[in-house]
């Protein structure tokens, strides 16, 4: 998958030019669709969990490559309307990838979730360790995750913080294995606070 990107960046008030193509090559496509609500309106694909992924932008004059990851939420209400927050990460392994998913409904009740993918994108269920509570964001958005028992899980880098949202590098164990996962944090109740929607265009501006 080849994606065209050609747009002004933030932030103000020195928006600069950002064009260049970003590559993504799965390793393995899965079938694995998750369910994440009683009623089925809210599902999350994990479409590639293992890929290779290559940035090469001509402004600014960057190019990277690494591993990486493609996924999707897809549903039949809006998010705010199904959950309050969540919290996601993924994590390499020496076989495949971990991923872990977890957070609370709009109802209340708790959802917790993890899996390990292998190299042709099999899923099987994991048991993460406790939950291990992260350093709040700049915005004061709620991080955690899980960490085996014993071993702390730690936010070695904010990589994104923002009024309802969050993407950091964590350092935890699953499994007895030490990994560092790139995670997440959402707040959906901060995302349907009106001030925050009035932001919003600001941030990520339509397009006609």
């Amino acid at each position: 998958m080849t994606i065209a990107i050609d747009e002004i960046g933030m932030p103000l008030p020195v928006p600069r030019r950002v064009r260049g193509t970003v590559r993504v090559t799965p390793q393995a496509i899965t079938d694995h669709v998750v369910t994440l609500n009683p009623k089925g309106a809210h599902r999350w694909w994990p479409i590639a969990p293992l890929s290779r992924v290559e940035v090469d932008l001509s402004e600014p004059k960057l190019h990277w490559s690494g591993p990486g990851y493609l996924d999707m939420n897809q549903g039949d209400a809006p998010l705010a309307e199904g959950f309050q927050s969540w919290h996601w990460s993924r994590a390499p392994t020496p076989d495949g990838a971990a991923v872990l998913y977890g957070g609370t409904r709009r109802d209340g009740s708790a959802f917790d979730l993890g899996w390990r993918f292998d190299g042709s994108g099999g899923a099987s269920v994991i048991e993460p360790g406790p939950t291990a509570t992260l350093p709040k964001s700049g915005w004061r958005i709620a991080r955690e995750t899980r960490s085996d028992r014993g071993r702390p899980a730690a936010l070695v880098e904010t990589l994104e913080d923002t009024p309802f949202y969050a993407r950091s590098l964590v350092r935890t164990s699953l499994g007895g294995e030490s990994v560092t996962a790139m995670h997440e944090s959402l707040s959906l109740d901060r995302f349907a606070n009106p001030v925050v929607q009035a932001m919003l265009p600001f941030k990520m501006p339509r397009r006609s």
